[in-house]
């Protein structure tokens, strides 16, 4: 079974920092601030779960 460890400090900002981004990038697109695509904002929200995920599931990441 695999030990998940608490990310460092770099990688959890850089998971939220990437969060923000997508939420912002949403919701400009669905005020119509902009023509912003989703799929954007999709792939953003989906990094800053896989850098999330990577910085629990391996140690020192």
């Amino acid at each position: 079974m695999a030990r998940l460890t608490p990310p460092t400090k770099m990688v959890f900002n850089i998971s939220v920092i990437l969060g923000v981004i997508a939420l912002i990038l949403y919701f400009v697109n669905v005020f119509g601030v902009a023509s912003i695509s989703m799929n954007i904002a999709f792939w953003l929200a989906a990094a800053a779960w896989g850098v999330m995920t990577a910085g629990v599931a391996m140690k020192g990441v």
